[in-house]
């Protein structure tokens, strides 16, 4: 997949955390954009990606063939544009920056998705990694890309999925660096939570996973680490985007990497309960 090089970060207001998921979509829809990370906190995020009716099926199966990059919250009918996640949203407009795909090609990044969305697509909500890192926060795991102001890195593996109908492709991955005696609690918070990801998919060498440089992402910023920091790998949402690319569908919608929807639910809906 080549690598496309996103736009520079723009930091969010610094009372983003305590913004309702409403009023931050309010904002998103009348023109801010930049990563979501820290935004809303305890509510859940999610990856956008929306495809014709007729590949519908082929993303479903993917996405069910994929649970760890690929976890489903909602799926919409033909050409709506709501979602039973937040009420009153908008999908078209309430993303902070969307991407639109031609024959797996990246051919616009508008802010409104209202003059490309189409009657017959079908819109995928997937978990997004953003919702458990308040879990991370809570349990003293430091998240790195928040506190340097910068969008999460995001690399293209050579791992690649299970295919589905006509859709294949690598996983994609974001990473975040974990202090070592803070590992455990890490991979136990994200653990339970598998309707976003779930647990990692690998610590510590990136080379396992085909990533041949940490300083360069495929998507998103690199973040400065801290000495004896591990790399922690978790799936990603962004791998459908990586799917559109290899198999080229002949039209899609996605949001934008690290500039996710913000639902309206609550982190705890889909925590798992007597576990640990």
């Amino acid at each position: 997949m080549r690598r496309v090089e996103d736009r520079p970060v723009t930091t969010l207001d610094e009372r983003a955390p305590g913004w309702s998921p409403r009023a931050a979509r309010a904002r998103f829809r009348a023109g801010l954009t930049g990563p979501t990370a820290g935004v809303a906190a305890g509510h859940t995020q999610a990856n956008l990606i929306a495809v014709p009716a007729d590949w519908a099926y082929d993303m479903l199966l993917f996405c069910q063939r994929n649970p760890k990059p690929c976890p489903v919250l909602d799926v919409t009918d033909a050409g709506s544009a709501t979602t039973v996640l937040a009420e009153g949203a908008d999908l078209r407009t309430d993303l902070p920056r969307y991407r639109v795909w031609r024959d797996g090609e990246l051919v616009a990044e508008p802010t409104d998705a209202r003059p490309h969305w189409r009657g017959d697509l079908v819109a995928f909500l997937l978990g997004c990694s953003f919702t458990f890192e308040w879990a991370l926060s809570r349990a003293g795991v430091p998240i790195r890309h928040v506190e340097q102001g910068r969008n999460v890195p995001m690399y293209v593996t050579g791992r690649p999925c299970r295919p589905a109908g006509r859709l294949s492709g690598p996983m994609v991955v974001s990473m975040r660096p974990v202090p070592p005696e803070r590992l455990g609690a890490a991979i136990r918070e994200s653990g339970l939570l598998p309707a976003v990801h779930g647990g990692p998919v690998h610590c510590g060498d990136p080379a396992a996973l085909g990533i041949a440089d940490l300083g360069r992402p495929d998507f998103g910023d690199p973040v400065v680490m801290e000495e004896g920091d591990i790399p922690v790998f978790w799936a990603c949402g962004v791998t459908p985007q990586a799917a559109v690319t290899a198999s080229r569908p002949p039209f899609a919608i996605t949001h934008a990497p690290g500039q996710m929807f913000l639902t309206d639910a609550r982190d705890e809906q889909y925590r798992l309960v007597g576990v640990g």
